[in-house]
């Protein structure tokens, strides 16, 4: 088995090679520069899941532990991820937090499953387009998702989930906006966006979120806070406790548990992949999903929610030169020494801060530039994106990745198709130097067929092969340039064989692979039914014996 396929962890590798205290030394301060992005972040996805805030600390502290100590990445960070927000907060809507986190353990025996049986790989085949379509369509979301508390609204009743629905009742509450709140959330994203620009290297959202918790206490500001809000933050870790199970509940979950899967999936590989494009390095798609599932089954028992590796931080661990994962392990152990020290000024900040972070994840989930570039790029492309953008904010996600996917899907069939061809060398063609001693006066066709010929191509391939003149009587088939022929292809060309049987043309096949040749035995093309060559010329030369005809002079052929 290649070492690549092996379920073998990569901190196992990283200690075979070798730990000294220098790359230890670069790990912690790996570690702690991501745990100072990852302990607001973690808090505000929490809460805009419809969760508490402890619960996002507990996903990072235990889901990302395992990520790391577990995953195939070496610079994998795990946690609460935005793009789950949608998702989450309507499991939380349907079904509580005990629906909630029953789904994320069913999410992690899946996540797990699809390790254990080496199907990373596949996860890898969503189209770009989609993940465009579907991560711009989350950023819609959490935005609007954002701003009740952005402008410090009071609503009559539950705020609705649907964009469709949230919208109206927003309105309405216009005239409830607090200025206070307003002004907070607006400092904030001010911060953020100033501190990115100018002083990149500074922890932006940390001191943006530090900044206005300090105003909030020292100018006595009325807004809701963390602690106004949820009450106070824990400064530990829960005990372990199984969610509860019934069958009706696991049943009625179990969509959730597969949108939570594939969506964690497809973020934690794309992580891992931004990662190695990053650092030079390879990961295992397959050790990290089995990570990914035993970390969402870890996370679950102890009161957190789905985790999975996440982009942004997985790159500042990169960009903060991170050495193995024990970055990410030490992260994990930092933000637990931040809650267990810092536990009452956790609960002083306001959601106001944590709502202008969460718009400014949603700002910069939105890829601008590869949706612009998309569009200008191909009208096939721009449909799957936005068919998948507007699924995911009026429909669902789940949904919108499956139709995206399958759109995509068609689009790359019939661009295939477009590139398979297939090319004729008449007799009187003595331009192609392919088959220099057919003649004018032989009665040999031949037909090349170059790219794909699959169930897409086969009916255009088909089309063209099927135009026998009584003129020839020997027709040559050349696969020496064919990528692909499917089952449906060879359909294609049995049917032509039939139709040439009955006209008294025989039929030589040539340049096959032995994969294909193994195909045309399976489908009875073989002798007596065909010739079978190796080239072209080949096919020629026994072609010239069938017809009873010595291979021309040099003289001939001028």
């Amino acid at each position: 088995m290649p070492s690549s396929d092996r379920l073998v962890p990569a901190l196992a590798r990283v200690l075979r090679e070798g730990y000294t205290f220098d790359h230890l030394k670069r790990d912690a301060i790996a570690g702690l520069t991501v745990a100072i992005v990852a302990l607001p972040l973690s808090m505000a996805i929490a809460i805009a899941s419809g969760g508490t805030p402890a619960m996002g600390l507990y996903t990072a502290i235990v889901g990302g532990f395992f990520i790391s100590a577990l995953g195939g990445s070496r610079f994998q960070i795990g946690g609460p991820a935005g793009a789950f927000i949608v998702l989450v907060a309507a499991t939380v809507h349907d079904y509580g937090i005990a629906g909630m986190m029953l789904a994320t353990m069913m999410a992690g025996v899946m996540m797990g499953a699809l390790g254990l049986f080496r199907l990373g790989s596949y996860i890898r085949f969503i189209p770009y387009p989609v993940t465009v379509g579907f991560t711009s369509g989350i950023a819609v979301i959490i935005f609007s998702s954002q701003i009740k508390d952005l402008l410090g609204l009071t609503l009559t009743g539950p705020e609705p989930g649907p964009l469709l629905e949230k919208l109206p009742v927003i309105w309405d509450s216009l005239p409830s906006a607090n200025p206070e709140t307003i002004a907070l959330a607006a400092v904030t994203i001010a911060l953020i966006v100033g501190l990115k620009r100018f002083a990149p290297r500074l922890p932006n959202l940390l001191i943006a979120v530090a900044g206005t918790t300090v105003a909030v206490w020292a100018l006595g500001l009325n807004t809701p806070t963390i602690v106004s809000t949820f009450g106070d933050v824990p400064a530990m870790l829960p005990l372990p406790s199984l969610p509860p199970f019934d069958t009706t509940l696991a049943l009625a979950v179990l969509p959730n548990a597969i949108g939570f899967t594939l969506l964690g999936s497809i973020e934690a590989l794309l992580s891992a992949v931004v990662a190695d494009g990053m650092s030079g390095k390879r990961h295992n798609s397959n050790m990290e999903l089995l990570a990914q599932g035993v970390a969402n089954i870890a996370s679950a028992i102890m009161g957190g929610m789905v985790a999975t590796g996440t982009i942004a931080r997985t790159a500042t661990n990169v960009r903060a030169n991170a050495h193995s994962p024990v970055a990410g392990m030490l992260h994990a152990l930092f933000i637990l020494l931040f809650m267990m020290v810092a536990a009452p000024l956790v609960g002083m900040v306001p959601l106001a801060a944590l709502a202008g972070v969460l718009a400014t994840v949603a700002w910069n989930m939105i890829e601008r530039h590869a949706i612009a570039t998309l569009f200008r790029s191909s009208r096939g492309d721009a449909a799957v994106v936005l068919v998948t953008l507007l699924l995911t904010i009026f429909r669902d996600l789940t949904e919108a990745i499956v139709v995206g996917f399958s759109l995509g899907a068609v689009l790359f069939i019939h661009r295939m198709s477009k590139a398979a061809e297939v090319s004729t060398l008449m007799p009187d063609d003595d331009t192609d130097d392919e088959a220099p001693d057919v003649t004018r006066s032989d009665e040999i066709l031949i037909y090349r067929i170059r790219g794909a010929f699959f169930f897409g191509a086969a009916a255009s391939v088909g089309a063209v092969l099927e135009r026998i003149a009584d003129t020839h009587r020997v027709m040559i088939i050349d696969f020496a340039d064919a990528a692909l022929v499917d089952s449906t292809a060879l359909h294609t060309v049995e049917g032509l064989v039939t139709n040439a049987s009955r006209r008294n043309v025989a039929v030589i096949l040539t340049g096959a692979s032995q994969e294909t040749l193994t195909q045309f035995a399976a489908h009875g093309l073989q002798p007596p039914m065909v010739e079978i060559a190796g080239t072209v010329q080949e096919g020629v030369t026994l072609a010239r014996e069938r017809l009873g005809r010595p291979a021309p002079l040099a003289a001939e052929l001028t």
